[in-house]
């Protein structure tokens, strides 16, 4: 066979005249000339794929669905304060030798734990911080990181032991310090001064129970039990932080 390719008619009967074929003067264009890419963007071809993934239809065994009803929703506060005595902190013997002190809560690494108990939501827990006191004659600024424990218990009426909470990420609404506060010495055989540090954070709340709704709409409770009065109140053993709370230089 030669060189050359030869076209073809409808009758299958070979033409007269040979036809060159060309070279390519495009190296890339077979790329989109070519089925091998087919299914692609910049591809000639429509190959129809079908989509294998096609959910089918499930048929429940019921009218009703399981749906959430809102029990409350509110922002709250809650306040994470410790007293740190002035022992902790070498080189500072007296309130009046503070020239500053900085603050920065690490709120990536807050430890909570919340309870729904009836008509209340109680939450505890623990924010890391670290803080910084600038002495007088002291060349370089003291720095500890400890954790302040706060707790906040949150009126919501109607809830429930077994209803479900929902908590937005914690922010912060402001840092104070007050120098000069009486605590336990580190040894704690005896009052000094120390520096109160207190955190007021911010978040919202929101308790959730799960109901059954029929086809008419009407509503019931997934659990009828669960506001039954209990004849002893409940005790939770929360587990220990992550994060250590004693303070360390």
């Amino acid at each position: 066979m030669s060189g050359y390719g030869y076209g073809c008619s409808g009758n299958n009967k070979r033409m007269s005249s040979p036809i060159k074929v060309k070279p390519n003067k495009h190296k890339n264009d077979h790329k989109k000339d070519s089925c091998h890419s087919c299914g692609k963007h910049d591809s000639v071809c429509n190959c129809n794929f079908k989509d294998h993934a096609v959910r089918k239809p499930v048929k429940l065994n019921s009218d009703c669905t399981l749906v959430n009803s809102v029990v409350c929703s509110k922002m709250v506060q809650k306040v994470a304060e410790t007293t740190l005595p002035l022992g902790l902190f070498p080189g500072l013997l007296d309130v009046d030798d503070i020239v500053s002190i900085n603050v920065v809560p690490n709120l990536g690494a807050i430890t909570q734990n919340a309870r729904v108990i009836r008509d209340k939501v109680v939450n505890i827990g623990l924010i890391p911080a670290t803080i910084t006191v600038t002495i007088l004659g002291v060349d370089l600024p003291v720095t500890i990181t400890t954790s302040l424990p706060f707790q906040e218990h949150t009126d919501c009426p109607g809830a429930c032991p077994e209803d479900m909470l929902f908590e937005t990420p914690l922010e912060v609404e402001g840092i104070f310090t007050q120098p000069g506060v009486p605590v336990v010495d580190v040894g704690g055989l005896a009052l000094v001064e120390g520096i109160l540090v207190k955190i007021i954070l911010r978040t919202n709340i929101t308790v959730t129970r799960q109901l059954i709704q029929d086809e008419h709409g009407n509503l019931c409770d997934a659990n009828p039990n669960r506001c039954d009065a209990q004849t002893t109140p409940p005790s939770f053993v929360l587990p220990a932080p992550t994060t250590p709370g004693f303070p360390s230089v």
